[in-house]
């Protein structure tokens, strides 16, 4: 979930910074039934906000790796936890099928190499065709390329790591029987440049951030550490199920210790501007949340209309709207408490 600045603060503060600024104001007059009420303009103005964020922490070099074949699995040698180095055994195949096979093929390749000397000394000796030493040679051919493919096959019956990490999760279990590519394992890098947060953003958001944007970085398991970051990623492609556009956070620990799944918030300064709506925050009334209500003077000047709008953010005594003012361009501000729809006024 997105948050453009201070909209992280809860209700109860924006309502109390309102009701602040509300008990300022002098207190309306009444006469003849009509309340006396003040504007101010609706303003438009270029702002670079800083952009608020939260997801979880994630190495960039995660890993799920299984067995090239499929077989039943003799040995796991690590659990979850475990800290692992590149090339480290993780897990192995029964090897009889597999060396069976390699015995097979062995025994395949040496008789066509055998097929194919004999059928050389016939034909030396004019008694086989040209055709017939072409075709034994193809067959010690294909016979010595299947030997090949289960010798390689052979080699990798085991999981080694492919990399320094932590065993995230351990998929399979000693006697199952896998496919091949079936991840076993999955693996998180722990090298102190992997680290990522990655979230979704709308795309009016998108289109102000930029690759190399920095970030601020706060995680829940460590609440007094600012860790810094960059914008390394921007998807060019919304997602399809969210509507959301990626972006990756690349984070530096420092000297702290990172794991996959660390809830983080994120601080983003932006350095392309947007426009946005501006509006004094007495001028709001009945704020809920991200919605709040304001009232515009009628043609007659002695009537109101109250309009429903979309606060984007709160910051000094202004806030500013994403929707709901759309052509207007004066705002009631004294006396909005003491309104309704039905009210009469009075311009001061």
């Amino acid at each position: 979930m997105t948050k453009i600045l201070n909209t992280i603060l809860p209700l109860l503060v924006i309502a109390f910074a309102i009701n602040a600024c509300v008990s300022k104001q002098k207190p309306a007059t009444v006469t003849d039934d009509a309340v006396i009420i003040r504007q101010q303009p609706v303003t438009t103005v270029n702002y670079s906000p800083t952009l608020y964020y939260s997801g979880l922490l994630a190495s960039t070099s995660e890993a799920n790796p299984g067995f090239k074949i499929g077989g039943v699995i003799a040995r796991i040698y690590v659990k979850e936890g475990d800290h692992v180095s590149k090339g480290q055994l993780l897990a192995s195949l029964n090897m009889t099928e597999i060396n069976a096979q390699v015995q097979q093929a062995t025994e395949g390749a040496e008789k066509a190499k055998r097929d194919a000397g004999r059928i050389k000394n016939l034909y030396d000796d004019t008694v086989a065709t040209l055709e017939q030493l072409q075709n034994v040679q193809t067959q010690l051919s294909v016979a010595n390329e299947s030997l090949h493919m289960a010798q390689f096959n052979q080699q990798y019956a085991q999981i080694r790591a492919t990399e320094d990490g932590i065993i995230v999760k351990k998929l399979k279990n000693e006697g199952e029987i896998v496919t091949g590519g079936v991840p076993v394992f999955a693996i998180s890098g722990n090298g102190n440049s992997d680290w990522v947060v990655r979230f979704g953003v709308p795309d009016k958001e998108w289109a102000i951030l930029r690759t190399g944007n920095t970030a601020d970085v706060e995680l829940d398991a460590y609440p007094s550490t600012a860790f810094k970051g960059a914008i390394t990623k921007i998807a060019q492609a919304a997602d399809p199920v969210s509507g959301t556009y990626e972006i990756e956070v690349k984070v530096l620990p420092g000297d702290k210790k990172f794991a996959p799944g660390l809830f983080s918030n994120i601080h983003i300064s932006t350095s392309a501007p947007m426009q946005v709506t501006m509006i004094p925050v007495e001028a709001i009334t009945e704020g809920d949340g991200k919605k709040g209500y304001v009232y515009t003077l009628n043609a007659d000047s002695k009537t109101v209309t109250k309009h429903l709008v979309k606060v984007a953010f709160l910051t000094n005594n202004k806030i500013a709207i994403s929707s709901g003012l759309e052509n207007i361009s004066q705002v009631i501000t004294d006396g909005v408490s003491y309104l309704t729809e039905t009210s009469t006024v009075r311009l001061q």
